[in-house]
């Protein structure tokens, strides 16, 4: 027997690759790379280490203590923006790492103002408008002048603007997309002219980015074509490549006869005599549940099903009879072997989900190896 636990392995040149491809695509906009939710599950700090290394400049994530992460990891970028509600405690550590959190009603500003004084400094900001998304942000058009206002804000210095969109289907929902533009658009003159300056201005994310360059503004804020998904099909804007694999490896292998229960509840009976093949993973490392009797891996450059129910630390998969694979045997849950290969989306359709959840699920505690830098 062979025990291993599974880990996740990183392409460093890959990743460099796709910046590569976005930057060419961009042209003079710059690159927002959004590494919140430890980077879409890649690693925080060695991701934003390996971006700033070749040369991204801006980064965006959720809170604080991720902004942190990223600060130490990439001391010398030039913008690390809080995508989330920052409070007061933390401005003394924004002022002192120069991390910019978005300011999202009159509340909130003047909470932000408030301690920036008090901490004897002035906090760099960007202004987040509500032109339809109906999460964060002073709703557009109703509180604009409210936006405008907090520009007179002595604790605080707006230096850019910012919007989300709900919806980016401009061949099902044309319309959706460019009515938040329009929002937004009518909304930079009232806040630029109380600003006195022309604002940093980006709403932007991945798939807008691919499908709408005319809403690109001074920067867009890219995520999960970053890291190769959503951006495939050939013909569009661009497209990136996957830079995540999932591997673990097979315990054991036994032959098993016809009509021979697998997993809890012996959901699955084998059909013929074959060789059952087991394998260190399961939902403790974010390998759903769902996945058992539909979901697929790579062992021996070949697809072999998952079969059973998916426990706590094992999968069991159907390798067929005569197989040849003995213990100890690589496993690809997401990535390439040989000819094959199986993305974190097609996970997600066996699962009716997104790849954003495959990629954040997969448990922190597992090992991520860094390679092809």
């Amino acid at each position: 027997m062979y025990c291993d636990g599974s880990w996740v392995e990183v392409d460093v040149g890959c990743l460099r690759g796709n910046v590569a491809t976005l930057r060419a695509a961009l042209g003079d906009t710059r690159l927002i790379a959004v590494v919140k939710a430890d980077a879409y599950g890649h690693g925080l700090g060695a991701m934003a280490g390996a971006l700033a290394r070749h040369g991204v400049n801006h980064f965006a994530v959720a809170y604080v203590a991720e902004a942190l992460t990223v600060r130490m990891a990439a001391p010398t970028a030039e913008m690390v923006l809080v995508l989330g509600v920052a409070q007061a405690v933390d401005v003394p550590q924004l002022l002192a790492k120069q991390i910019t959190p978005v300011v999202v009603s009159t509340h909130h500003a003047h909470v932000l103002s408030d301690a920036a004084l008090a901490a004897g400094g002035r906090l760099g900001v960007h202004l987040k408008l509500d032109t339809g998304m109906g999460r964060l942000g002073f709703i557009c058009p109703a509180e604009v002048d409210a936006a405008a206002a907090v520009c007179r804000l002595p604790g605080l210095d707006v230096r850019g603007i910012c919007t989300h969109f709900s919806m980016v289907e401009p061949t099902r929902v044309p319309g959706a997309a460019r009515r938040q533009a329009e929002k937004f658009a009518h909304a930079l003159p009232i806040i630029e002219a109380a600003a006195g300056r022309r604002l940093f201005r980006h709403m932007s994310s991945s798939r807008a980015a691919l499908l709408l360059p005319d809403c690109d503004q001074d920067a867009v804020r890219v995520g999960l074509v970053l890291y190769g998904y959503g951006a495939a099909e050939p013909g569009q804007r661009f497209c990136t490549e996957p830079v995540l694999s999932w591997k673990s490896r097979v315990m054991q292998v036994k032959a098993v006869p016809a009509g021979f229960p697998i997993g809890y509840y012996a959901s699955y009976k084998t059909p013929q005599a074959t060789d059952m093949a087991v394998i260190s993973c399961g939902y403790t490392d974010g390998y759903q549940r769902h996945l058992g009797n539909t979901g697929q891996v790579l062992i021996g450059g070949k697809r072999r099903p998952v079969v059973g129910r998916v426990s706590m630390n094992w999968i069991a998969a159907d390798l067929g009879p005569d197989s040849g694979v003995q213990a100890g045997d690589e496993a690809v849950l997401i990535g390439g072997q040989g000819d094959e290969r199986i993305g974190a989306d097609e996970l997600a359709r066996h699962c009716s989900t997104i790849a954003y959840e495959i990629l954040t699920g997969i448990s922190r505690q597992i090992e991520r190896r860094y390679v092809g830098e």
